[in-house]
């Protein structure tokens, strides 16, 4: 027991944190039009290691968290082709912004639900998940991630390539021209 925990719940958890804090760079990554290889790379395997290990723990009927986390896992599938297939090839740019906004949300959507269930004063408010303290979270933050994805999708896009005009200016021209005797 670590902290309470299991080991494999510690693990899981751990795991969990590692995801969230790579998430959220990515994210502000995103917006600023950035691609952050290494923290990609760092959220997109722990996101993947979060929703495995989900369904390592003791079966306890089927549970909500179960069909998230198989969504999850298929949206995270396209997030990895889109980027390390496709290269962000065209539409692939967009597809990896959205399934990866997607595979963020689903994955607080659950860390929401686990907040209601295991913290006491969170319970408390909403002890069967359906009083208006947990709705209204779900809501806002599904706000947060369906803004989050707009922009994301408008700001993340293909570098763009200048072209410099490299024929001289009028002017240039002019001062070129041999002086008349």
């Amino acid at each position: 027991m670590i902290f309470g925990m299991t080991t494999f719940t510690f693990v899981h958890v751990a795991i969990s944190l590692v995801w969230i804090l790579s998430g959220v760079v990515v994210a502000f990554g995103l917006l600023a039009g950035k691609r952050f290889d290494g923290w990609t790379a760092l959220f997109l395997v722990t996101t993947v290691l979060t929703s495995v290990t989900g369904f390592f723990f003791p079966f306890e009927g089927f549970k909500p968290s179960y069909v998230v986390g198989a969504i999850s896992l298929v949206v995270l599938a396209l997030a990895i082709l889109a980027r390390y297939r496709r290269h962000f090839a065209g539409g692939w740019r967009r597809t990896y912004v959205i399934s990866a906004v997607i595979a963020l949300y689903l994955n607080v959507f659950v860390l929401v639900v686990q907040l209601f269930e295991k913290v006491p004063t969170l319970k408390a408010m909403a002890p069967t998940q359906s009083e208006p303290p947990f709705v209204v979270t779900q809501v806002v933050v599904m706000a947060i991630f369906v803004g989050l994805g707009i922009a994301a999708a408008k700001r993340f896009r293909e570098p763009t390539v200048q072209v410099r005009d490299l024929r001289p200016t009028r002017a240039a021209r002019l001062a070129a021209l041999p002086e008349s005797p």
